[in-house]
């Protein structure tokens, strides 16, 4: 049942990503600073798909039957393992300086509480707030503390394709 949802969530990102590039390519730019804003949301976005991807393919591992299915995924899971941090980092790194760039040049336009905004912040504070669970399950695994990062990442994603489809 769980990795029927996870799906239906990977599939709205990528799906999300494809509309959003779409738009980003036939919607005219005012400004260099907005079309900045965008790339920097756009490698940001590659980024966090990385990561998150990681949770199916740990499910797969934990599903499967086939063990040779289970040794090759858990390779490519050691390796992503190593970047998932960096990862994390640079694409929070990228989130920020976007949330900057459009609350500077889209804030005097549409106003600081529009939907957009609105949506981007709490989709910020979620990602904090999912930064925050790595750094606990890091100090020390525990099963709470996976499941808070999980749940947070994933709550982090749901608000992520809130703002992404937000209309202007």
């Amino acid at each position: 049942m769980a990795h029927y949802v996870w799906m239906i969530i990977n599939a709205l990102l990528v799906i999300g990503t494809a509309v959003y590039i779409y738009i980003w390519l036939f919607r005219p730019n005012d400004s260099a600073a907005v079309l900045a804003g965008k790339w920097l949301a756009q490698v940001a976005v590659l980024l966090f798909l990385v990561n998150v991807n990681m949770y199916f393919i740990f499910l797969v591992i934990r599903k499967t039957k086939i063990r040779k299915v289970k040794v090759t995924l858990a390779r490519i899971a050691r390796s992503m393992m190593k970047a998932h941090i960096p990862l994390a980092v640079a694409g929070t790194s990228l989130i920020v300086f976007h949330g900057v760039v459009m609350a500077w040049k889209l804030g005097a336009v549409i106003g600081f509480g529009h939907g957009k905004l609105v949506t981007g912040y709490a989709s910020l504070a979620m990602l904090a707030i999912t930064l925050f669970a790595g750094v606990l399950r890091r100090q020390k695994a525990s099963g709470w503390r996976r499941t808070f990062h999980l749940v947070s990442a994933l709550l982090f994603a749901g608000l992520f394709l809130l703002h992404l489809f937000w209309p202007i």
